[in-house]
Order: structure tokens, then sequence, then C-alpha cells
């Protein structure tokens, strides 16, 4: 049975001791290096060719925007690279994206999300190149066809509008437009329904969610993509002064994946 290669990069070896540790008792995931720095994880990336790249940011020989850099300039299949980090610098995280990094999370990480964040952004890959039949697939990618395909649709808009991966206000806004996907009669309660129901789910408050969600529409806007987000809907709808409240965006959203057959 074929499983994720994954290869850590972390100076701090207590912590990639931790982290190598958790990972292993996931039996779909192979632990191929745990890499000190970063001139050592473009060799282990270059001759394992893995699946998932665990990237810390500072580390000594070459940092992670050097080992990011470094991979982007070679022919060769990239695999998804997660960053970890301390660094919570707006500046340092949009290099990091801008350099090939598909995820970042903040350390101190939790290791159950950051599994799934591997799942979520390697299963698509996975059963396309790795697999032919359902029978093939590890029992952690045997998940419903639709959600998958639903979660996939959502990350490629948001990567079109400029909506970051790292902030709290892109998982918020995902499962609100999942919610509206599966429920659209709950966009029309979306302040004691939908902000609620998230907010349970992630521990925090309905007031939280909508400020998140309300900031990460905001910076889609101050990107200036407003040009992918009209074509996203098929017509002109919205200029640069003239944002969508939370509802507006979700229900939108929400109604071209239900047209799409999502």
């Amino acid at each position: 049975m074929s499983k994720l290669k994954i290869i850590i990069a972390e100076d701090n070896r207590e912590f990639s001791e931790l982290l190598k540790s958790h990972l292993e008792k996931e039996d779909s995931f192979d632990v191929r290096f745990v890499c000190a720095n970063g001139l050592e994880a473009v060799a282990a990336v270059e001759s394992e060719m893995p699946d998932v790249l665990l990237l810390d940011l500072i580390m000594p020989e070459a940092d992670g925007y050097s080992v990011l850099t470094e991979l982007g300039s070679k022919h060769m299949r990239p695999p998804l690279v997660i960053i970890l980090s301390q660094i919570k610098s707006e500046s340092f995280i949009e290099r990091a994206l801008q350099l090939g990094a598909n995820y970042y999370m903040h350390k101190p990480v939790s290791f159950d999300a950051l599994k799934e964040r591997i799942i979520e952004f390697s299963i698509n890959k996975q059963q396309k190149k790795l697999y032919t039949s359902d029978d093939k697939i590890p029992p952690v990618f045997q998940r419903e066809k639709r959600v998958n395909s639903v979660d996939e649709k959502i990350a490629n808009i948001f990567i079109s509008v400029g909506i970051p991966a790292h902030i709290k206000g892109y998982q918020f806004l995902r499962e609100a437009i999942k919610m509206a996907i599966n429920n659209p009669e709950i966009i029309n309660n979306i302040t004691k329904k939908l902000y609620p129901n998230i907010a349970e789910k992630y521990d925090t408050s309905s007031s939280k969610v909508e400020r998140a969600i309300r900031h990460a529409i905001e910076v889609a806007w101050s990107r200036g993509k407003i040009e992918n987000i009209n074509n996203i809907f098929g017509i002109k709808i919205y200029t640069a002064s003239d944002k969508p409240t939370n509802g507006e965006f979700i229900a939108l959203v929400a109604d071209k994946m239900l047209l799409e057959g999502a």
C-alpha cells in the first residue's frame, strides 16, 4: 500500500522528533527524513521526491526561503510544502506563499490540525497520481468524494480571489460556504445559526467568526484581484470600492458551486 512520503526540515531536535513520532502513528504517512538544516532538506527532497515537506523558516546553512527558491528552480515534481514557524509577520508569510509554500502554520502547532491539513491538501493529488481505483486508496483517504471536490473548489476560489490560507477567516469562510451548500436556507439565518454553528465547531464566539470572515473578504479586496472575483462569477458585479457583505459573498460562492454540481 502506497503511503504519503514526508520530509521534516526542522533544526529543533526535540520538536522534530515529537512531530515525527506523532505523524508515524498514522498508517498512511511515511516520514522518510528529519533534516536539521536547509541544505539537507533540498538534498532529501531531490533524492526522495516526497509528497510533503514540513519546513521551518529559520534554519542553519540555508533558511526556509532559500529552500523554497532552490526547489522552485528545479525541474521536478514539487512536494506539498507546509511552513511551520514561530514568525507571525504578514510580510514573512506572504513571501513564503509567493515562493511556493502551500500553507503556513504558526508554532506551537496542533499536530492533529497539521495531520488534517496534510490530508486535505494532498488527497486530490494522491487520488489522481498514485491510485487508479477506490480499493487502492488507504483508509485515511477514503472520504466522501463530494466533500473532497467541494474543499478543492473552495480552495481554488480562495487562491484566485486572494484569500490567504493562514488567516483564521479562511477556515471560517470555507466552513460557512460548505454549510450554505448543504443547507441554502441557512444564509437567511447567518447571525442566529451560521455563525454560532461555526463558533461551536472551532470553540470560539460568533462575533469572532463574523469579524474573521469580514477580514478575509477585506484582505481579498485589498489585494486588488477584483477582476478575478468578477471572472469567477461570470459577470462584473464588484468594484474595488464595492465589497460584498459576509452573507453576500458566502451566498455567491455557494450558489456558484451548486450550479456546478457541488
